[in-house]
């Protein structure tokens, strides 16, 4: 029967059951999964920050995810900031409290051993604030390294030392194996962009306060300014002390801090951060997310409570990479198989809890490195995601600059954008940049905003040790050395010295220096010029300032500045007068072409003024062998100007004008040439080919102790084929031997000696080609030398005023001779220079013989029009040459010709047989009108005019004379009126 009572005993047994089945699950989802921590909870700030996360992450997380069947339980462990005892509480959680992995240790050097126990336990171990490269090199696949790695920021560091072009850095870093790790990546960064590390700066950890002094001092000795430090904060706070007591923080130096400082400036004393104001810091960026801010603001509370004393301890990255790396380990831990759990092969024997021999293996090992290995999800950092293993994958950079007891963010660094103003991607290039003008303002140490340059000459080091080399004998307008012995001083002088002292004080800064001759005891120089510039390469001497030429192989070595010379190694030989003593050098002026084309021309000019003047002018009137001989005269005479027969037609006129004016151009044009021929020197060099020498085998000279020798050696000269000399004396003391003698036939040496040669012996040489390129003079100093760019600069500034040229005249232009290398000749005058003034004549003439043929034309148009079918084409024309060779008695020269007649007979003269001339006996040719002078008969307009003999009161000869040219006048009255007389019996026909 079933009463009350036992009811209430069955529903009080069913809800026992329920209350233990509960339990059971409720025990079953609260599996405990045992992690171990070895961090420095004692004095060390990194440890205090990062168990503060961890607590706070396993609170936050089961609270977030209560469905979870494992729960995390911490077994904490202090390291007391040694390794030895970091080693041994690793080694006990592994063995005796068989954690599933192990968080830390803190310091990479802890790490080191600790990596190499889980590895053999495989046991994670997770690392947050271990952030050396060297660790990856463990290769192990059970240490996960939950921390951006150092090497993740030497490419920012990098981009900033770029952007501001600085040359050389300086590395401080800690001696031990963190401050190690990073210098192979850091100086390899450097390198690829072309930085010059001149410097390790190694300190070591427990260092004095006076060890550090003496680095530092070390280092203001040097040139270089611009240091990066990567330093713990306890270390690096006591440097940056020491830098300010010393006057390192003033103004012209550059500091830029590694994040083992930079995660550490919003937890640094006021002291320090004061110490350090200008100092550049670059570490991981953390996004500002509400996540982040949040945690940030209960971190800070927590850790206070827990810490009430450390009030200035603010969170940083190790505090969120701490927190981030409990969350992967917490989501790991729950793929975890339930059923397996602590360790294999576990010695039952042993009692010494750090036997490095006997403990097993983990049963989850190798399930929870994958399971850690494929965590992903949001973290505080932002997106976690471990690369490469069990790396953090690299973030973006954030540089902060030191103000006063703050920082101040002026931009970010990106590994696909490089440096960028802001995170914000609408504003953020595209393309990776190096440029300074994405950074903010920046206040550098000292409180100043100008760009420090990054290096400078130490006020309180040693002078600049400048080698010159030591010219013997020769070319000591170079290089002069002298020797005082009263006062044993020595004074470097000379073109070189002066060239830099000018760059010098061209400078925006003093340089100071000293000139050390290379010599040996005897006061002659110790050696080469190679031998020169391998003691700036040995470090033996600072630079050096002479006659040292650019080469491709000493560049290997040194810098060399910009040349301040002419560049070029350049062949030297005599030069003689190849002018030509003959009988026939008055016709080299002109060349045959022109020859040829001048004497048709004065043929053809004779012609056309024939043509213009035959039917109007007396003078181109009868026989035809007369006629030739008269325009042939004519045009010929003209060359000298020295014509008489008067020109009648306008036609005429105008032709003549322009042929006189052509004539002119020629005859002095070749009076000029012939000139020059006679009297100007043409130099021309006795050889005109490297090649000339090498096949007549000829000897050659070079400069004692240059390298023209190996540049000779290779054109293929033989050792017997060179000569040495020292100075332009003995240079010229051997082509005076020549190659017969002893001596040489050509010269190679550099461009400036060879000017300077040049100048002194005027015109005995010239330079010819071959020119082989060299880089010209420059000044040398040591490889990345930051005095190279502004020397370079300074270089141009005086090269290309007018302290250069001043400086060349005092040093180089000396001698008096002008020209000293021109070579001057004088070629003949060629038809391709006179082509346009044969182009005038020509058409001038053709124009006048248009006009006159058109005119002729016009005037006889009857005679070509006639309608006679009888009269062919040909006896029109043979009409027309007929008309052509008569007079033109319509010419105003001819038309008062029958009065002029009367009036000549008529006169007193005529009776006194002046019209009776008569041929000279002694020859068969006709008289010439032309052979009574100008002054006794002339045609003028259409009067013939007589004048009386100026020399006697009518001797003889003067009357035969006049009756010889009445006789011709006479003579061509009745010519004219015979011609009337035919004219008009035609017309009557």
């Amino acid at each position: 029967m079933v009463t009350k009572n036992n009811v209430r005993k069955l529903l009080g047994f069913v809800y026992s059951m329920n209350l233990v089945v509960l339990l059971g699950v409720a025990a079953v989802a609260e599996r405990e999964v045992k992690v171990g921590a070895v961090l420095d909870v004692g004095v060390g700030m990194v440890g205090k920050m990062g168990l503060n996360s961890i607590r706070m992450c396993i609170h936050d997380f089961y609270v977030s995810n209560p469905h979870f069947k494992t729960r995390l339980q911490l077994i904490l462990r202090d390291s007391q900031r040694n390794v030895v005892t970091a080693a041994a509480q690793a080694l006990d959680l592994i063995k005796n409290e068989q954690v599933e992995a192990v968080i830390g240790p803190i310091t990479t050097t802890e790490a080191m051993f600790v990596i190499n126990l889980g590895d053999k336990a495989h046991v994670p171990i997770v690392t947050f604030s271990a952030t050396s490269p060297s660790l990856s090199s463990l290769h192990t696949p059970y240490f996960f390294q939950i921390a951006q790695k150092d090497s993740t920021q030497v490419e920012a560091i990098t981009a900033i030392i770029q952007a501001f072009r600085w040359k050389e850095v300086v590395p401080i870093y800690v001696n031990n194996s963190y401050g190690e790790g990073l210098i192979p990546w850091l100086t390899n960064s450097l390198q690829k962009a072309y930085i010059r590390v001149p410097y390790l700066s190694a300190i070591d950890f427990s260092a004095t306060d006076d060890a550090i002094e003496r680095e530092l001092y070390k280092l203001m000795t040097m040139q270089t300014r611009v240091f990066v430090v990567h330093m713990t904060p306890l270390l690096g706070s006591r440097l940056f002390a020491i830098a300010k007591a010393i006057g390192m923080m003033d103004q012209g130096y550059v500091w830029i801090v590694t994040d083992g400082m930079a995660n550490f400036f919003n937890s640094l004393d006021s002291s320090v951060m004061d110490s350090m104001e200008g100092v550049l810091g670059v570490r991981p960026y953390i996004p500002r997310t509400k996540q982040f801010l949040d945690f940030r603001a209960r971190w800070k509370r927590q850790f206070l409570r827990d810490n009430p004393t450390l009030v200035d301890i603010n969170l940083n990255a190790f505090g969120i990479w701490a927190y981030d790396a409990t969350t992967a380990l917490a989501m790991a831990v729950e793929k975890l198989d339930s059923t397996l759990s602590g360790f294999t092969n576990v010695s039952k024997n042993s009692s010494n809890v750090t036997d490095l021999e006997n403990f097993g293996v983990s049963r989850n090992g190798e399930k929870l490195r994958e399971a850690l290995s494929n965590v992903r999800f949001k973290g505080v950092g932002g997106d976690f995601k471990l690369v490469g293993g069990g790396e953090l994958e690299a973030s973006a950079f954030e540089i902060v600059n030191v103000i006063g007891n703050g920082e101040k963010n002026i931009g970010f660094w990106m590994p696909e954008k490089g440096l960028i103003r802001s995170m914000d991607s609408k504003t953020a290039t595209t393309a990776h940049s190096s440029s300074k003008e994405n950074l903010g303002r920046i206040i550098w140490p000292g409180d100043s905003y100008s760009i420090p340059k990054g290096w400078q000459i130490p006020t309180n080091g040693k002078k600049l040790m400048i080698g010159v080399p030591v010219k013997d004998s020769g070319y000591s307008e170079f290089v002069r050395i002298i020797h005082d012995p009263i006062t044993n001083s020595t004074k470097v002088t000379g073109f070189c010295i002066d060239v830099f002292n000018a760059v010098v004080e061209a400078l925006p800064y003093a340089l100071s220096f000293d000139l050390i001759p290379f010599e040996n005891s005897n006061g002659e120089m110790a050696g080469t010029y190679d031998d020169l510039v391998n003691q700036v390469y040995y470090g033996k001497s600072d630079g050096v300032v002479g006659d040292t030429t650019i080469t491709a192989n000493r560049s290997n070595y040194v810098d060399f500045t910009l040349p301040y010379t002419e560049s070029g190694v350049t062949m030297v030989v005599p030069i003689r007068d190849s002018r030509k003593k003959n009988a026939w050098a008055f016709l080299k002026p002109l060349t045959w072409d022109l020859w040829v084309t001048t004497f048709c021309s004065f043929v053809f000019i004779g012609f056309v003024v024939w043509v213009l003047e035959h039917r109007i002018n007396n003078h181109f009137r009868g026989p035809p062998s007369y006629q030739i001989g008269t325009s042939l005269w004519f045009s010929f005479s003209t060359m000298v100007f020295s014509h008489r027969e008067r020109v009648a037609s306008n036609c005429g006129r105008f032709v003549v004008i322009v042929w006189v004016f052509v004539v002119q151009i020629l005859v002095q044009s070749y009076t000029a040439s012939l000139t020059s021929l006679l009297t100007v020197e043409q130099l021309r060099p006795v050889i005109t080919d490297v090649h000339q020498l090498l096949k007549n085998r000829l000897n050659v000279g070079y400069l004692d102790g240059s390298f023209v020798r190996e540049i000779l050696k290779d054109l293929g000269f033989q050792e017997s084929q060179l000569k040495i000399y020292r100075s332009a004396e003995e240079c010229n003391d051997l082509f005076t031997k020549g190659t017969a003698n002893g001596g040489i036939d050509a010269a190679f040496d550099e461009v400036p000696y060879v000017t300077h040669l040049l100048q002194i012996y005027c015109s005995k040489y010239t330079m010819i080609e071959p020119r082989f390129k060299t880089g010209g003079f420059g000044f040398v100093f040591p490889k990345g030398s930051p005095l190279v760019a502004d020397i370079s600069r300074a270089i141009l500034n005086v090269t290309q005023g007018a302290k250069m040229k001043t400086i060349e005249n005092a040093w180089l232009n000396g001698s008096s001779c002008p020209g000293s290398n021109a070579q001057i000749s004088s070629a003949s005058l060629g038809l391709e220079s006179f082509w346009g003034l044969f182009l005038v004549i020509g058409v001038s003439c053709a124009l006048a013989l248009m006009f006159f043929l058109a005119t002729f034309l016009y005037q006889y148009r009857h005679i070509l029009s006639s309608h006679q079918p009888s009269t062919s084409i040909w006896t029109r024309i043979g009409t027309l040459l007929s008309i052509f060779n008569e007079k033109d008695l319509s010419s105003h020269t001819f038309k008062k010709s029958a009065k002029q007649d009367a009036s000549v007979a008529s006169s007193p003269a005529h009776h006194h047989g002046i019209g009776s001339a008569e041929a000279s006996p002694s020859t068969h040719c006709p008289s010439s009108p032309y052979s009574y002078t100008e002054s006794n008969f002339s045609f003028y307009g259409d009067q013939v005019m007589f004048s009386p003999d100026r020399h006697g009161d009518g001797t003889h000869q003067g009357h035969e004379t006049q009756d010889r040219e009445m006789r011709v006048v006479h003579d061509d009255t009745q010519e004219v009126a015979t011609t009337n007389s035919n004219n008009t019996n035609s017309q009557a026909t």
